[in-house]
């Protein structure tokens, strides 16, 4: 994205509604799989290195119970991850829809309690 001062004066803020779907198609097409896709490798290595020092005899590596625990706390956060980009995603789709059903609900709340609804002007006679 060529840099940008709109929407607050950061820059490479996405704030166009084409700006908005083509970061939402690059989270949707590239980042959401490529995360998916690395923890999967994650998951099968650390399987491997889990196994290799789990307890063959009656005597396993500590090490194995250590890296299978830290790998639960690690398989949590990419899960985290994944969910935070879907709902960035989202956000960047529907961002346009709920701003403007908000603006709308607003300006309706707002010309209910105008004061000019009670007022009217003297009669000509």
């Amino acid at each position: 994205m060529a840099e940008s001062t709109q929407g607050g004066g950061r820059p490479d803020l996405a704030s166009s509604p084409a700006e908005k779907k083509a970061a939402a198609r690059t989270l949707h097409d590239t980042i959401e799989p490529h995360t998916k896709t690395a923890g999967k490798w994650a998951d099968d290595e650390t399987g491997a290195v889990v196994k290799a020092f789990d307890a063959k005899d009656g005597h396993g590596w500590l090490t194995s119970t250590a890296v299978s625990k830290a790998h639960k706390i690690w398989s949590e956060q990419v899960q985290n991850l994944a969910n935070r980009l879907a709902g960035d995603e989202a956000a960047l789709r529907y961002d346009d829809s709920l701003l403007t059903g908000t603006d709308v609900e607003v300006a309706g709340k707002a010309r209910k309690v105008s004061v000019f609804d009670k007022y009217s002007p003297p009669q000509a006679r």
